[in-house]
């Protein structure tokens, strides 16, 4: 791009459906994390579109949600559905409707989405997105409570249990409720890189959580399965920037500890030492430059916070199995 060209920012459209009963907490948790990541860099935004077969509901908490525009014919290629889960009848409720409207929902899934379009189901949206056939065959997961409805919903599905969210494929699913955040932060962390996705969790006060039993653990969540608040900030603060030449001093004022006291409640923790969190993340950073760039050895290491090259592949060898070009070989072919 040459000098003083704009940079052009890409807008993604994102529909959120709404099903009967919508559980408020799925729509907000996950929306709010998407309007804050185009908030905190300027090369994707996303467009949030509001759909569903009524233009007005009541949510789980009483909340009217009106203005809520119909289910459309057709979609954009690169567009993303993301479906609320929602509560179950109360007393007095119209369940006949309700069920029609539902039926509209599974109905309108199974004839609009295409294999390229990425569809996040909070909750028990994973239960809705079955009925249309698209959890057949994949893993996915919901609410605690709604395990055994997904499995009659879809007898091909493979349901995980006790995982905050499952990525199979353009399938993506998540437990209840707050697990939707979980999800989401996930996806911004794919799209916009992990950084952004700090950023993110930092401005909602919540923590960057690992996917639980996930044997595809991704670096940048791993050692986070805890709920100490000063490591979760020393964890955000050195994710967002892992080239960066960190002190002990410097991540203990972040913590508001003493360095003695940060290695060891660290270690407690994270199940790791400092050092070794901030030489997985820059390894994983050089991955993501090796596999997505044609920078050189030197550039990488550089660019990833290490010394020289011989420090990258030193410590890419306690963690990986193969040399760091190998990254790049495999990219490539």
């Amino acid at each position: 791009m040459g000098a003083g060209a704009a940079q052009t920012r890409t807008i993604v459209p994102v529909y959120v459906v709404l099903p009967p009963r919508a559980l408020l907490l799925d729509v907000a948790g996950p929306a709010e994390v998407l309007r804050r990541a185009g908030m905190e860099q300027d090369k994707l935004g996303f467009a949030l579109h509001f759909i569903g077969p009524m233009p007005e509901l009541a949510s789980s908490v009483g909340l009217i949600l009106s203005h809520i525009a119909p289910l459309p014919d057709s979609l954009p290629a690169d567009a993303i559905i993301m479906l609320s889960g929602n509560i179950d009848p109360l007393p007095g409720q119209d369940v006949q409707a309700d069920n029609m409207h539902e039926q509209a929902i599974v109905d309108w899934l199974r004839r609009t989405v295409r294999p390229d379009h990425l569809l996040l189901c909070i909750c028990a949206g994973s239960v809705i997105a079955a009925r249309a056939g698209l959890m057949d065959g994949r893993a996915c997961t919901t609410h605690h409570s709604a395990y055994e409805e997904l499995r009659q919903a879809s007898t091909a599905a493979r349901v995980q249990e006790n995982r905050l969210f499952v990525e199979d494929g353009n399938c993506w699913s998540s437990a209840g409720i707050t697990a939707g955040i979980d999800l989401a932060l996930h996806f911004v962390a794919r799209r916009c890189g992990p950084g952004v996705a700090a950023a993110v969790a930092r401005y909602l006060v919540v923590y960057m959580r690992r996917a639980g039993a996930d044997p595809q653990l991704s670096p940048w969540m791993e050692g986070r399965n805890h709920l100490h608040p000063a490591i979760h900030r020393v964890q955000d603060a050195i994710a967002a920037d892992p080239a960066r030449d960190w002190t002990l001093g410097d991540l203990a004022r972040i913590a508001y500890a003493s360095p003695r006291h940060l290695s060891r409640l660290f270690n407690e923790q994270a199940g790791m030492s400092v050092p070794d969190y901030i030489n997985r993340l820059r390894v994983a950073l050089a991955r993501q430059l090796l596999e997505n760039s044609r920078l050189d050895m030197e550039t990488v290491a550089e660019r990833s916070g290490f010394a020289s090259t011989r420090q990258l592949r030193r410590a890419w060898g306690r963690l990986h199995g193969t040399p760091p070009s190998a990254a790049r070989a495999t990219n490539a072919g």
